[in-house]
């Protein structure tokens, strides 16, 4: 067995097929209009579309999708560049910071509120790398 990708449910998938096509430039690899799966492995779905497909019915919950309880990890080769780029179009959670294990991120909420962190690469594994999250 091995783990493929999460599926973050979204409430308005052209917005957010928009946002992390154009805003985080992820490529589009598969769009059958209610899923969106993009180069890197990751992909959305629209929320009440999943919610009758695993559950047989469509949550009557008012709550957003985004309950801090997950967060989207991207990384990128120029973290200020994706900083300048992306912050004017999100909510930001904090700015460019570096963390205990040495990594450069920033983070903010997509259209669904859920956290999105963009950090720069890391080589974790690496021999003599004992960074990690």
């Amino acid at each position: 067995m091995r783990f493929i990708n999460p599926i973050p449910f979204v409430s308005d998938i052209g917005r957010s097929r928009e946002f992390y096509q154009k805003r985080l430039g992820l490529k589009i690899v598969e769009d059958f209009g209610s899923f969106v799966l993009f180069e890197t492995g990751f992909a959305i779905h629209e929320g009440p579309v999943l919610e009758q497909t695993v559950w047989g019915k469509v949550s009557q919950a008012t709550e957003p999708y985004g309950r801090r309880n997950l967060l989207l990890y991207f990384e990128h080769e120029d973290v200020d560049a994706a900083f300048e780029a992306i912050t004017p179009h999100v909510k930001l959670i904090h700015p460019v910071e570096r963390q205990a294990w040495g990594q450069r991120v920033f983070r903010f909420y997509d259209p669904d509120g859920h956290a999105v962190e963009i950090g720069e690469p890391q080589n974790l594994g690496a021999p003599g790398n004992s960074t990690g999250s």
